[in-house]
């Protein structure tokens, strides 16, 4: 069987490939030539040259491949037009051209995000039936793609996964936390401490295989997450037990990352480089409960997330360290 995977040189997307090339899948990468291939620079793959908003370089990308995986999208930019570029509009290219080579294939798996359907209101996790609540620019891209693929789905087996935070090796976002804490500090952003579901990116491709492999999935939406939502304030203390260090709580004020995003910003435009800590992030990062739940991929998949959160914030924190990353 022969896969086509988007983002196959990111974080997720690597992880992807090297899961489907030890379960015998032929993987077909769609790269752009400025694309950094570290992370897939050694594994036995096809590499070919395309661009989500270049549609006619699609058309060898999806030749003759049974399933695609579409894992690529934009989570850093500078305004809502990049993020509908990238995330809507270079899906519904992708699409399109799967439509146009004339043969169906096994199944179009979407990647999105929690993002999409947005936060709760308690700590009950929403379950894929809620009704979606994007907060952000980028949600909003992310939701506007998933509807597309569904509006699709009587020409197209289809299949949508919405990953909670995901971190792991290769990971740069998580990173900055578990720096933070290295440092000795438990930061609690505002006056609460908030809830978040987690995944192992391991436990995620796993998920994201079995979402697009199993019949029962076609015209499904999935989180793939672990069960058990924790607090940031949970996460920094097993991960100062694994430094071997002691904490103490520092309370970051809304007002003040505010200030600090609105700075991160402006150095942003200024440099040409987009980051991570901008307005809108706050707004996610204020939330209380980014919490979901998994029910529906253990019922139909069978799936669940086989690392403990110990186990897997050890084996990242590993790895960052013999990176030279932390």
């Amino acid at each position: 069987m022969k896969v086509l995977i988007t983002g196959a040189t990111g974080f997720v997307g690597s992880h992807l490939s090297e899961l489907l090339i030890r379960k015998g899948y032929e993987v077909r990468a769609l790269v752009r030539r400025s694309s950094n291939m570290q992370w897939i620079r050694d594994l036995n793959l096809e590499c070919v040259y395309g661009s989500l908003d270049d549609p006619d370089s699609l058309k060898n990308a999806v030749k003759d491949v049974d399933y695609v995986f579409h894992v690529a999208g934009v989570t850093k930019a500078a305004d809502a037009i990049t993020y509908v570029k990238g995330n809507y509009e270079g899906t519904r290219n992708l699409v399109q051209a799967v439509l146009n080579r004339g043969k169906s294939v096994k199944r179009f798996v979407l990647v999105s995000s929690q993002a999409a359907a947005g936060p709760g209101s308690s700590i009950e996790p929403i379950d894929e039936e809620a009704s979606p609540r994007p907060l952000t620019d980028y949600g909003h891209s992310k939701l506007m793609a998933e509807n597309y693929v569904r509006s699709m789905a009587d020409r197209l087996p289809v299949t949508i996964v919405r990953p909670p935070a995901v971190f792991g090796p290769r990971d740069t976002d998580v990173l900055d936390f578990f720096k933070t804490v290295k440092l000795g500090l438990i930061p609690r952003i505002g006056g609460s401490d908030k809830y978040v579901s987690l995944i192992y990116v391991k436990d995620l491709v796993r998920g994201i295989w079995l979402a697009g492999t199993r019949a029962k999935a076609i015209g499904k939406t999935y989180f793939i997450a672990n069960p058990r939502p924790y607090s940031w304030t949970q996460m920094a203390e097993l991960a100062l037990k694994i430094f071997n260090k002691k904490g103490i709580p520092i309370r970051i004020p809304v007002l003040l990352l505010k200030g600090v995003a609105l700075v991160s910003e402006s150095w942003a435009q200024f440099s040409g480089k987009t980051t991570i800590l901008n307005r809108q992030k706050v707004i996610e990062m204020k939330q209380n409960f980014w919490v979901c739940s998994p029910r529906r991929a253990k019922q139909d998949l069978r799936f669940e997330a086989k690392y403990s959160l110990e186990d897997s914030f050890k084996e990242t924190i590993d790895w960052y360290k013999e990176k030279g990353w932390l």
